[in-house]
């Protein structure tokens, strides 16, 4: 494909974070060009552990993209081995965050790289590179946004809540450190004004954890807002629970109904469009009443096959319910 041939691609941004939403990146890199792309990707996660700069969402993406993401773990890269992991324990050495040895030389050239002056985007561009990936991941801003999750045990971050103590304390709010500054990562605004635009995707992410972290960055809200491209979330609440991790029990806690319905209320007035699950059918008609588009359609990722399926889906539902953008002139 030519240049001038790949301009004239329409063109989607995707917001991502966790293993839910980095199937459905996988799908949609797929179908996609390089050029038709960009994912941006949720860093609230990030931490520095022994020394080194930790970028959990990031990795997940990038072993997802690469065909190297663990299928049996579901987190970290597939054929690992933990030589290291099980030395430091005979050293006494701070274990509680698992890094398998393959996993731990994409830490240490991020932090190398880190270390050296270069940005996050700078450091997982040339990861991304050097494992063969032609699609566009990018942090959600190159300055630090921590993630801190206030519970009945006092505010903690994120990977202490989520790693530590395994999602076990109640959570009564979530706190974006760093948020209010932090500059968004600068090919977001340039993809944003692109008169090819034809959707915003959120993936079927935590909303709390990964992807309300990327909206609470400085200026990100309000370009999604402006941006004529419709808004489109796919629901990581299936028939009243979550696939993977604590989406509902965080819902519960905060005191809000463990539904798709709940997660479409959560993102408020910046959706256009929102995807629910086949088994919630029944639930359709109160997200219509929310004045958005809506399908119920599988959206279970079991298999590369699913993840391929639903990004085609998505992509077939921008087109349908929201027709063609034609570029202003």
């Amino acid at each position: 494909m030519s240049a001038s041939e790949a301009s004239l691609l329409p063109k989607y941004l995707v917001l991502t974070g966790g293993v839910g939403g980095a199937k459905l990146c996988q799908g949609l890199s797929e179908v996609l060009e390089p050029e038709q792309v960009l994912f941006v990707v949720n860093t609230g996660d990030d931490f520095h552990h022994l020394g080194l700069h930790i970028s959990p969402d990031l990795d997940s993406l990038t072993y997802a993209l690469s065909g190297l993401a663990s299928v049996e773990r579901g987190w970290g890269r597939d054929d690992e081995t933990w030589n290291c992991l099980e030395t430091l324990k005979t050293l006494d050495g701070d274990t509680w965050f698992q890094l398998g040895d393959r996993d731990l030389a994409l830490h240490l050239k991020r932090s190398a790289d880190l270390a050296s002056g270069k940005t996050l985007s700078e450091a997982t561009a040339s990861i991304t590179k050097a494992l063969g990936i032609p699609h566009r991941l990018v942090p959600m801003s190159d300055d630090p946004v921590r993630t801190f999750v206030d519970t009945d045990e006092g505010l903690l971050a994120f990977q202490k809540y989520f790693v530590a103590r395994r999602c076990e304390p109640k959570v009564r709010g979530l706190v974006y450190e760093g948020a209010e500054t932090a500059a968004p990562q600068r090919e977001i605004s340039a993809f944003l004004q692109s008169d090819r635009l034809r959707g915003i995707i959120i993936c079927p992410s935590n909303p709390m954890l990964s992807i309300e972290p990327i909206l609470a960055a400085a200026g990100i809200r309000e370009m999604l807002l402006g941006s004529p491209a419709p808004v489109v979330a796919v629901s990581p609440i299936i028939d009243g629970a979550a696939v993977k991790g604590p989406t509902a029990k965080i819902f519960s806690e905060l005191g809000e109904q463990v539904s798709a319905v709940a997660v479409a209320n959560r993102y408020e007035d910046l959706l256009d469009g929102f995807i629910l699950d086949e088994k919630d059918q029944n639930l359709v008609g109160e997200i219509t009443s929310l004045s958005l588009a809506t399908t119920a359609i599988p959206t279970l990722m079991l298999t590369d096959l699913d993840k391929k399926r639903l990004a085609e889906d998505v992509l077939k539902f921008i087109d349908e319910k929201f027709g063609v953008i034609e570029p202003e002139s």
